[in-house]
């Protein structure tokens, strides 16, 4: 059996060999080619696999697999070090000029989205005689609708936007996450029978203290942290100080029941609109930035290896497969109805412009989040169905959407009109 040291090297010795090879020899983006170049070889190892039956050649690495709780690492791990590494960056001014296209896109339009493919899924089973209770589905639309923090970012690094649009899609990603989080929590309660008993009332103040409250801790902690390193001027110090603010905010999130993403997020906009006007040297914002530009490089890449090797680890029922294909459809004309409703209702104002629908639409791209929220679904015989369909979205919408983004963009953004 793979130890855990073994099981990482062996990631992020794949990590950099495939790497290499995208680098060098194929004209995709990093992470892109990075997936692609994972479900390959990890559909060759099935094939093989399927041709020997009785050798059981990978039984080992799958083995390995397996013991690599893939929720547990993204969502209690990863997540924190890649949405601080991601909001770090984000320009805090010209987001809170976009704050309420910001809001609107990530409360309403998730609760949107979440509501029309949760019904659609539901309808959609029925047809092909696959029962997917309407419960179930509407967890699958809280966990399919938010737009993916790391893998929009990554995406739009090769993609040329105006800067406006761009931030407005990377704060939409950003707290659309901790938005979708949330609805999933909550859904997957009464998914499992234990939310019977809660009122209006209670989700209202559930939700309060889930979101409210979480950006209120992201806040505090963040200005502690900026303080302290306002005090000294040691940049080996500040940089621990950056990761310890991380990992104790998402902790503290965690035991005080509220949302650490949306914390970290608060904490990392803090950080990095505050902290390079009074609080680091410029030595120290290089050290800084540059450090977790690298996490969050890294941590990308181990990232999207690891969901191109969940494909040795799912259960492909035909069914599930043909529900998987007509979700694609289902959850893009949802996305197209999240962003479009918006532009309809305020297209008499300068808050968002009819014209970039279509790129809004076509950047939903969903990552390692969602495949992580649909892997944490305690078991049920919804679950292998909800696993496959979000797999297969997830990978459509990386590949497919993530690749052809740019001549998108080149087509529909509008240049001289507002940028929602």
């Amino acid at each position: 059996m793979l130890s855990i040291f073994e099981l990482a090297t062996i990631l992020l010795t794949l990590s950099a060999i495939l790497g290499w090879i995208n680098r060098k020899y194929l004209p995709t983006p990093h992470m892109i080619g990075l997936l692609l170049m994972s479900v390959f070889a990890s559909l060759i190892l099935l094939a093989i696999d399927l041709a020997l039956p009785d050798k059981h050649l990978f039984e080992e690495l799958t083995g390995g697999l397996r013991r690599i709780d893939f929720a547990d690492v993204v969502m209690n791990g990863m997540l924190a070090f890649l949405l601080f590494a991601g909001s770090l960056h984000v320009d805090l001014a010209k987001l809170r000029s976009r704050a309420t296209a910001v809001a609107v896109l990530a409360v309403f339009g998730t609760l949107l989205s979440t509501v029309i493919v949760g019904g659609a899924i539901w309808q959609a089973g029925r047809l092909i005689d696959l029962q997917l209770p309407l419960a179930w589905a509407f967890v699958f639309g809280a966990l399919i609708s938010p737009t993916d923090p790391v893998a929009v970012m990554g995406t739009l690094k090769n993609v040329d936007v105006p800067a406006s649009l761009e931030v407005e899609m990377q704060g939409e990603s950003l707290f659309n996450d901790g938005v979708g989080v949330v609805l999933y929590t909550i859904l997957l309660l009464f998914a499992t029978g234990n939310g019977e008993h809660m009122s209006a009332s209670s989700i209202g103040e559930l939700l309060l203290l889930e979101m409210g409250g979480s950006l209120v801790l992201g806040v505090v902690t963040g200005y502690v942290g900026y303080r302290a390193m306002r005090a000294i001027d040691d940049y080996p110090v500040e940089v621990l100080i950056t990761i310890a603010l991380v990992m104790s905010t998402y902790a503290l999130a965690q035991r005080l029941h509220m949302s650490g993403p949306l914390a970290v997020v608060a904490a990392g906009l803090l950080i990095g609109h505050r902290a390079p006007q009074d609080a680091m040297s410029e030595r120290t914002q290089s050290y800084v930035f540059s450090l977790w530009t690298l996490i969050d490089e890294i941590l990308n890449s181990v990232l999207f290896l690891l969901i191109g090797l969940e494909v040795l680890l799912l259960d492909f029922d035909p069914r599930a497969l043909l529900l998987a294909a007509i979700a694609i459809p289902i959850v893009l004309g949802a996305r197209l109805t999240a962003v479009g409703v918006p532009a309809l209702l305020w297209r008499s104002s300068k808050l968002f412009s009819l014209r970039n629908v279509p790129f809004l639409t076509w950047a939903g791209v969903r990552g390692g989040i969602s495949v992580a929220l649909a892997l944490s679904i305690p078991d049920d015989p919804a679950k292998s169905t909800i696993l496959v369909a979000t797999y297969v979205i997830v990978l459509f919408s990386i590949i497919v959407q993530g690749s052809t983004l740019a001549m998108v963009a080149r087509r529909t953004i509008a240049t001289d009109a507002p940028v929602g």
